[in-house]
């Protein structure tokens, strides 16, 4: 019953995302951005969907069962302040430019803005790179979800092939209007079921006041979990969202700057809506579920759900968490393949600067590369085993090391690409470093003093850029103009 309740789920949204193909216009602005004629409701859905992954749903609850409260402090709290301020201030501009220009891509504009080919190219392998991991989360919780969700009936790699089919059967389809409408119907769903699905939960276990006064106090108090400068540097990360490729891709999507006006007031709302109960479960899992271990731990709410709302409930709360997952995980891939049609495949095709390809040739070249991406994705999901708040975590370092990059653009008129691509450099090197020697170190801090990576890697990328800027040519006066002046 639980399996036949989540396939039903997953065919509506098939439906869905094939429906909006109706008023595809078979262009590859269309296909890329959606006409950039996106109203605000779609872009508040779409934006806060494609940000909360299962890192949010299925990550927060296990670092919570782990950590405690703190964690609705690590992530949530700071991405209320810090995300809308980036909608405003990053977003609105990247808008302006975006519709200016004829921009699709966010490498596009760096490659322009710097006068550099070569920059355009590494920021393209970099951010698929960084990405990749990204997508990961979303197969790798839909395969948990469904294999814990049905008591182990149904393996792990069946619900991450449900997932990447669904997703790659309405983004190659219908493109960005599909799945700003099938992330719209998602983001209702989860942000709906996840409120039924603490409300149930509490009631099975006799009331919030009873089920927490089971908790062990040491998880409801911050100070004895995380340390202060660990709260401190976490504020760095949301400024990951920057120069994540597939919310430069929502961005474009609005109908105009006055868009952005709802999403950034009520970004904060949506966020206490699912990081506030899920962030609780992951809590209460201590009491039905102790002594969980590693990557169990990104289960404790799909067994809590199993636990307390068996049969089809327990599918309808299913469905919330596949809600979760794909919204993000259809714009993430969709907007790696606008990155690789017009990042790489268009700009190395022009002969004498004309266009080579047809809007219908930038479509299909843009299918392809999604079928290709979730594709290794998914054979990725089927070996790897970290834990999912944790990998996100690092993706989200090396997009925010990044985003001196998209500031520099923006304010700087004096940034070099010189001063760019050793900023680049820098957060690679510094990535690497973090990464391979720490990665499975869980609760890493830099010497032991409480300092995420991430604050390292934003702090040595933005001086770098400065540095190096202030040594070199910056571009023409003609390109500067173009951006500052116009």
């Amino acid at each position: 019953m639980i399996l036949a309740v989540i396939i039903i789920y997953l065919l509506l949204v098939l439906g869905l995302g094939i429906l909006s193909h109706k008023f595809f216009r078979n262009t590859g602005e269309d296909y890329f951005v959606a006409s950039r004629n996106i109203s605000w409701f779609m872009l508040l859905m779409s934006l806060f969907g494609t940000n909360m992954t299962a890192f949010s749903i299925l990550g927060a609850s296990g670092e919570a069962y782990r950590k405690g409260i703190g964690v609705f402090a690590l992530m949530a709290s700071s991405s209320a302040i810090i995300v809308p301020c980036v909608f405003l201030f990053i977003g609105t501009r990247l808008w302006k430019i975006g519709k200016k220009f004829g921009y699709v891509t966010q490498v596009q504009y760096f490659r322009d803005r710097w006068e550099s080919n070569g920059l355009g190219l590494l920021l393209f392998v970099v951010l698929v790179l960084l990405l990749i991991p990204y997508l990961l989360i979303g197969v790798m919780g839909g395969g948990d979800t469904i294999y814990k969700i049905t008591e182990n009936a149904v393996p792990q790699w069946v619900g991450g092939l449900l997932i990447s089919a669904v997703v790659l059967c309405y983004v190659t389809y219908s493109g960005m209007r599909g799945t700003a409408w099938v992330n719209t119907f998602q983001t209702l769903v989860f942000m709906i079921l996840g409120g039924v699905t603490f409300v149930v939960i509490v009631y099975r276990m006799g009331g919030f006041s009873t089920a927490l006064s089971k908790v062990d106090t040491s998880l409801l108090m911050q100070a004895d979990q995380i340390k202060p400068l660990e709260l401190l540097t976490y504020t760095c990360i949301p400024l990951s969202v920057g120069m994540f490729p597939h919310i430069f891709s929502h961005f474009l999507t609005a109908k105009d700057v006055s868009t952005f006006r709802y999403p950034i007031i009520l970004y904060p709302v949506c966020i206490a809506i699912v990081w506030v109960p899920s962030v609780l479960l992951g809590i209460l899992g201590n009491v039905d579920f102790p002594g969980l271990k590693g990557p169990e731990t990104n289960s404790v709410l799909i067994q809590m759900i199993r636990h307390h709302a068996p049969g089809v409930l327990a599918g309808f709360l299913g469905a919330g968490v596949f809600a979760a997952i794909m919204s993000s995980l259809d714009s993430q891939s969709l907007s790696l393949g606008s990155m690789f049609t017009n990042d790489i495949v268009r700009p190395y095709l022009r002969k004498d600067g004309e266009e080579q390809m047809t809007e219908k040739q930038q479509v299909w070249v843009g299918r392809l590369f999604v079928v290709a991406i979730i594709s290794i994705t998914y054979i990725i999901s089927l070996i790897a085993k970290p834990s999912i708040f944790r990998i996100a975590i690092w993706s989200f370092t090396g997009f925010t090391g990044l985003f001196p990059v998209v500031v520099a653009a923006l304010f700087w008129k004096g940034s070099t690409k010189y001063g760019v691509l050793c900023s680049i450099f820098s957060v690679i090197v510094l990535w690497l470093y973090f990464f391979l020697r720490y990665w499975q170190t869980s609760g890493y801090t830099v010497g032991g003093t409480g300092i995420m990576p991430v604050a390292v890697i934003i702090l040595v990328s933005s001086l770098t850029l400065i540095i190096v800027s202030l040594l070199t040519k910056p571009p023409s006066s003609e390109t500067v103009d173009k951006y500052f002046n116009s």
